[in-house]
C-alpha cells in the first residue's frame, strides 16, 4: 500500500443486520494493510445511529473512509460530515439528501414483496425468518443466511422517516456498489440514488447481502476509493 493511501476503513451496518456481517469484508481490508472498525448501530434514531458512528470516527487516526450498507447509507450521509472522512461507499445503500428522509427514497419505485418485515406493536421491525434468505441473502449458503437471520438487530421503524440534517455526498467524493439482484430495493431506486449524488457507481450480482456475497468487489471499491480520496 502506497503510504499516501488513505488507511483507516469505517464500516457502518444497515437494519435488520449488525457488524459481524462484514467480517469477510474486514478480513479483506486488513489483510492488504488497512485499519478497520466496525459501527455497531443501536437503530434506535438516527440520531443514535450518528451518534455512534461518530465516536468511531473520533478514535480514527487519520482520514477514513466511511462505508454504509442498506440504512447505513442515510447515517453515513449525516455522519460523513465529520472532519475525519475522506469519502463515502453505499453498498445497496440508502442515499437521501439534507432534509430527506429514508423513507422518502422509496416513492414512485416498485415494491419489494420478498422483503417481509415484521412490525411488533412497540414499532420494532424484524426480517421474517421464513422470507429472510429470500428477500435478504439469496445467494449465500444456508448456514450464513441462518446466522444472519438470528443475529439481526430490531430496527424501531420510525428511522425511516426521520430526516438527515446533512449530505456528505454534497462535499465529498462517493462510490456506490449496487447489487442486481437485491431484493430490499427496486432495482432503478438504488440507481436513482447514486446516480443522483455522482457516486462511482460499480454493479455487480448479487442479493442485498452483497457484503459476504461480494465481499471481494465491496473491498477493492473501498480500497480503490481509499486510494482515490487521499
Amino acid at each position: 500500500m502506497n503510504t499516501a493511501d488513505i488507511t483507516n476503513v469505517v464500516l457502518v451496518h444497515g437494519a435488520f443486520a449488525d457488524g459481524s456481517g462484514w467480517r469477510r469484508v474486514y478480513d479483506l481490508l486488513t489483510a492488504r494493510g488497512f485499519r478497520v472498525s466496525i459501527v455497531q448501530n443501536p437503530l434506535t434514531s438516527l440520531e443514535a445511529d450518528v451518534a455512534a458512528t461518530t465516536r468511531i470516527l473520533d478514535q480514527q487516526d487519520g482520514p477514513a473512509i466511511l462505508v454504509g450498507h442498506s440504512w447505513g447509507g442515510t447515517v453515513i450521509t449525516q455522519a460523513g460530515t465529520h472532519p475525519n472522512v475522506a469519502g463515502l461507499v453505499y453498498v445497496s445503500a440508502l442515499i437521501p439528501d439534507m432534509g430527506e428522509s429514508s423513507g422518502q427514497q422509496y416513492g414512485g419505485f416498485a415494491a419489494t414483496p420478498e422483503f417481509v418485515i415484521d412490525v411488533r406493536e412497540d414499532g420494532y421491525g424484524s426480517l421474517a425468518r421464513d422470507h429472510f434468505r429470500a428477500g435478504f441473502a439469496a445467494d449465500i449458503d444456508e448456514a450464513d443466511a441462518a446466522f444472519l437471520a438470528d443475529s439481526q438487530v430490531p430496527v424501531n421503524m420510525s428511522v425511516f422517516a426521520e430526516p438527515v440534517t446533512a449530505a456528505a455526498w454534497r462535499d465529498k467524493p462517493s462510490w456506490a456498489v449496487i447489487a442486481t439482484e437485491d431484493k430490499a430495493f427496486d432495482q432503478a431506486m438504488l440507481q436513482h440514488m447514486a446516480e443522483r449524488v455522482g457516486a462511482q457507481i460499480t454493479n455487480v450480482p448479487g442479493s442485498h447481502a452483497l457484503f459476504i456475497s461480494q465481499a471481494e468487489t465491496v473491498a477493492q471499491v473501498i480500497a480503490d476509493a481509499a486510494g482515490s480520496a487521499r
